[in-house]
């Protein structure tokens, strides 16, 4: 069994990165990774070719001037360079065909797995934050991984070859040369972990930098409104500035390697030079042999270089992977049992039984509990924090309560498939959530099945039809980000209909006509009756006339159900109920007289 994602935080090897990145990914593309690593052999080995060639360059055609080795020595060579440009090109086109592929499974994956999350997870990471681990550090990874990839295939094959031409003329020299690369090793530990550092919070900046844009494109309005321009920009020059001084550091520490390695190769070939160049004043080697020795050590000197500069970019990597190893670590808390109950028969009928709820230390559900009686409407009312978008949070499963049981038909929810749970849902709610497509993508949201009369009926009950003909291209117009080319009223509009198009048996309508003005909120109103009908419906009411009508009311207060019953039985009563609407009338009244 292959073993799992290490905890995020854990100093990662290059070896567990690479298991991990073909687990999962790279295994689906193994046939173009094996021919490119055989076109990386070959290219790499192409140096160690071209040294070997020197030698009878120097000995066969210019010391001894034989004109046949002129022909067989020039052709040899370009053959090398014939070879290596085709290998080359081949396999730079290879390695970036699987890193595309690669690279939109990883993300793919990674969306995938955000969306299993809790409510919660996103409630303490920043949209920008998640952005940027899907988006810079999926790319940071793939690029690294393929750098390495192509250093050991190629870089490390050259290595070899040229090695093996040095040794073959001479193994002192090729030992003197080498003297300096164990005193690199220390030096080169400590700044890998520099590396790691820096790039660590390199990466952590650019999610904040990620997050500080998302906040200002999506409060662009009350920027404006409020004179924020130079604030905002001055928050975000800020960040610009760190971000500058992670990368630069994070550079200093990369260059470091490469720079040691040269100064290293310096001395190195100093040693040969004396030593070597004493053999062939006396005659024990020849000009061509030194040449070819040569040669390698100085082509050997470009792919030693990378390898040095690869423990860095690893580092680089290893923050990134940290990142996403915390993310898919991640696991949510609301699951579908192992074995799901079957779906409850007939028109749900809703039952909350005694229900607790914490947010931290806060309560926010105190034992609340009533039931919304099949095919009727029950409304939840009371004042702001009183838990009743908590319940629908709770009857939803986007949270689950601490105790207490929720059952439809008397089948615990949390006994039912979460997906054919939600599926039972339809959710109307004051900020209606529209995707940037067109209003008939917003409406049948992948939808096949659905019928163009079907459509076209949504569109009449919904009163979306009345908008459409104001619209460039009708039902195929644009939404905009976030339905921003519609008012307020269009929007709610459109996500009725996407309701009546999902005709699911419980309906939930959380303060759909708040923020709506009186003729838009009479418009969404008598849509919503439609929609209701045949259907259990619990409602939000901001406003209280919109309830009066209502089989139920539920009276809220601190997370406890505190009164229920008929309009006209709650204020007889009197109570919460009836001084909510008091104070309603009379705001209302003071309004029409303005």
């Amino acid at each position: 069994m292959p073993p799992p994602i290490p905890a995020a935080g854990t100093d990662q090897s290059a070896t567990s990165l690479f298991w991990w990145l073909w687990r999962d990914y790279l295994r689906h593309h193994k046939g173009l990774l094996a021919l490119a690593l055989v076109l990386m052999a070959v290219e790499g080995s192409m140096l160690a070719a071209l040294s070997r060639m020197v030698q009878p360059m120097f000995d066969d055609v210019f010391s001894a001037g034989d004109r046949n080795a002129l022909y067989w020595v020039g052709l040899a060579v370009m053959g090398i360079f014939m070879l290596r440009a085709v290998t080359a090109a081949s396999r730079s086109i290879l390695m970036t065909l699987i890193q595309q592929y690669a690279e939109a499974d990883m993300r793919r994956h990674l969306l995938a797995h955000m969306m299993t999350l809790d409510t919660a997870f996103y409630q303490t990471h920043p949209p920008g934050q998640l952005i940027e681990r899907v988006q810079g550090d999926v790319g940071a990874i793939n690029g690294v991984w393929a750098s390495i990839l192509t250093a050991l295939g190629r870089d490390l094959v050259s290595l070899i070859g040229l090695f093996s031409v040095a040794l073959w003329i001479d193994w002192r020299w090729t030992m003197i040369a080498v003297i300096g690369v164990p005193l690199l090793v220390m030096p080169s530990l400590l700044v890998q972990a520099y590396i790691r550092r820096r790039s660590r919070s390199a990466r952590e900046i650019a999610g904040q930098i990620a997050t500080r844009l998302d906040e200002v494109f999506h409060g662009i309005n009350p920027i404006k409104l409020n004179r924020l321009e130079k604030y905002q920009g001055d928050r975000y020059d800020r960040l610009i500035r760190k971000g500058i001084d992670a990368n630069v550091r994070t550079s200093v520490g990369q260059a470091t390697v490469p720079a040691l390695i040269d100064i290293m190769t310096g001395l190195g070939f100093l040693g040969v030079l004396i030593y070597g160049g004493s053999e062939i004043i006396t005659g024990e080697k020849t000009a061509g042999q030194f040449m070819a020795f040569f040669t390698a050590m100085s082509l050997a000197f470009d792919p030693l270089r990378r390898l040095g500069a690869m423990a860095g970019q690893w580092q680089m990597a290893a923050a990134s992977v940290e990142r996403l190893q915390y993310v898919l670590n991640t696991k949510p808390s609301v699951l579908s049992p192992a074995r799901p109950r079957g779906m409850p028969a007939g028109l749900p009928a809703i039952r909350l039984d005694d229900v607790r709820l914490h947010y931290g230390d806060l309560p926010v559900l105190r034992g609340a509990s009533f039931t919304a009686e099949a095919g009727k409407t029950t409304a939840l009312v009371g004042a702001s924090g009183a838990g009743k978008s908590t319940i629908f949070n709770v009857l939803t499963r986007l949270v689950d309560p601490g105790t207490g049981e929720v059952r439809i038909n008397d089948v615990p929810i949390n006994a039912m498939d979460l997906g054919e749970l939600r599926g039972l849902f339809s959710v109307v709610s004051q900020d209606a959530a529209l995707f940037d497509e067109t209003l008939r993508d917003n409406i049948l949201l992948g939808r096949t099945d659905i019928s163009e009369a079907q459509l076209q009926q949504a569109l009449q009950a919904a009163h979306v039809s009345d908008f459409l003909p104001m619209l460039s291209n009708g039902l195929d117009s644009p939404a905009g980000p976030r339905g921003s080319n519609l008012s307020g009223g269009q929007r709610q509009r459109v996500a009725i209909a996407r309701a009546l198009i999902r005709n699911t048996p419980i309906l939930l309508l959380d303060e759909a006509t708040s923020a709506l003005d009186t003729r838009s909120e009479s418009i969404v109103q008598t849509a919503l009756e439609k929609l209701s009908a045949g259907r259990t419906t619990l409602v939000i009411a901001h406003r209280l006339s919109t309830i009066y009508s209502a089989d139920k009311i539920v009276v809220m207060d601190q997370g406890r159900v505190v009164d229920e019953g008929k309009h006209e039985e709650l204020i007889a009563r009197g109570g919460i109920y009836a001084d909510l609407n008091r104070l309603q009338f009379s705001q209302q009244k003071e309004d029409d007289d303005v």
